[in-house]
């Protein structure tokens, strides 16, 4: 917090009157102040935790408090370098609050409160926390130019997180090609024949930056691809989407034009809500494969899909359980729906022609917007965080998302509404008889 301190001594008084001082002069008196906008924003602060506290629960309280409390400390220290714009600054800070509020009560908010609540907020809030080495840099005297610079990057990451790019992907699987260790897979051109085409949605999370009108879309985008599998690979919903069942369905309802293609599992924010997510996905005509499997015929060639469920604890032995109970069939190409690309070491080999994920949302901040692989998820856990991998004869794809929860924004990591193309030696051989 901004402090004012002031210093007095008998020195001082004697150095005014033009008498010098003949003793030793007397201990120093300090006057400490906190600057008005540091005041109310641990009012704030203590108005939102204490509210959430009593109308929703310790957790959220706690979740609450912490963040922004990070943020009264950072905002605090940065304002000062920023009152030829402080009306602005202070409008960012307190929509973070308002939002922050009114989340005690989730739901989804119109579009001029997510244009002047939710946005800004979000575009401060990650814009603040960006600018953490000015603050600490600035404690030690050293004030590092441009302060505003975290603010231009969140400014970016807001048009980012608005939209996601469209691109053509080609992955060749079941090739013989053994791989000895889970590492990053290079993509190759098409091959001959006709490959099995999925548009992969994953990670919508309907909410802020995923309206219901947004979502609809892209599944309206998806539909007119004419895929031959629409494979959607969970976590639809955030807080503010649970309340009202109806938004998930009518966001999805363009997919019931593709009936007997879409296939769907579960995240684990589906299980905050998993009754909404159910019937959300039944009235779009999407089967929900829950450590279930189907097989069906493309006009690519014979398909098994395995859709596992999303659990936090001995996923070895539940992808093992599930593999065991819905063995391979002959001739099939086998895609496994498996939310968290974390769990795909925990496959058992062989298993996996193709595995889908999501779940890292590309890694949300990072590089790929430039051409490269690199991101900061990588530098905390080494679990697949985008883009096409192998171990053994598995491959996986983990898809960027079709949205984005968690930290405020995406920052040079795009969305995706990939079309995949996935080159088989199986498909090829048995296209022609599905023909």
């Amino acid at each position: 917090m901004a402090l004012a301190v002031s210093v007095h001594t008998i020195a001082d008084s004697a150095e005014s009157t033009g008498v010098t001082a003949c003793r030793k002069p007397e201990p120093v008196a300090y006057t400490a102040t906190v600057s008005p906008f540091a005041l109310s924003s641990a009012v704030a602060w203590l108005l939102v935790v204490a509210a959430a506290w009593c109308f929703r629960s310790r957790t959220y309280a706690t979740f609450r408090g912490v963040l922004l409390g990070l943020q009264v400390l950072l905002a605090s220290a940065l304002f000062p370098r920023f009152h030829y714009v402080w009306p602005l600054f202070v409008y960012g800070h307190a929509a973070v609050f308002v939002q922050s509020l009114v989340l005690i009560r989730p739901r989804m908010r119109g579009l001029a409160y997510r244009v002047l609540i939710s946005i800004p907020g979000a575009f401060f809030g990650a814009g603040t926390l960006l600018a953490l080495p000015w603050v600490l840099l600035g404690a030690f005297g050293v004030l590092l130019p441009a302060p505003w610079a975290p603010y231009a990057v969140a400014l970016l990451g807001v048009l980012q997180s608005l939209r996601s790019s469209e691109e053509h992907v080609h992955l060749v699987v079941a090739d013989g090609e053994s791989v000895p260790e889970l590492k990053r897979h290079p993509l190759r051109g098409p091959s001959a024949g006709r490959p099995l085409s999925i548009v992969q949605i994953t990670d919508p999370h309907l909410g802020p930056f995923m309206s219901v009108a947004r979502l609809r879309g892209i599944c309206e985008r998806a539909v007119a691809r004419q895929p031959d599998l629409v494979l959607l690979t969970g976590d639809f919903l955030t807080m503010e989407s649970q309340s009202d069942p109806k938004l998930l369905g009518a966001a999805l309802a363009p997919l019931a034009a593709l009936p007997g293609r879409c296939f769907a599992c579960f995240g684990n924010h589906d299980h905050e809500a998993p009754d909404t997510v159910r019937h959300a996905l039944e009235r779009a005509g999407v089967t929900l494969l829950v450590d279930d499997a189907r097989a069906l015929t493309t006009a690519a060639g014979p398909v098994q899909i395995v859709g596992m469920d999303f659990v936090w604890r001995e996923r070895k032995e539940h992808l093992a359980r599930v593999c065991a109970e819905h063995p391979r069939l002959p001739d099939h190409l086998r895609i496994v729906l498996l939310h968290d690309p974390g769990a795909f070491r925990h496959l058992p080999e062989g298993e996996a022609d193709l595995a889908l994920s999501g779940h890292t949302h590309g890694g949300q901040v990072g590089l790929v917007s430039l051409g490269l692989n690199w991101t900061m998820m990588r530098l905390f856990v080494k679990a697949p965080d985008h883009g096409f991998w192998a171990r053994g004869n598995d491959r996986l794809y983990v898809h960027r998302g079709t949205g984005h929860y968690g930290f405020p924004l995406r920052l040079g990591v795009p969305g995706e509404q990939s079309l995949l193309f996935v080159h088989a030696a199986m498909l090829r051989a048995s296209a022609p008889s599905a023909a």
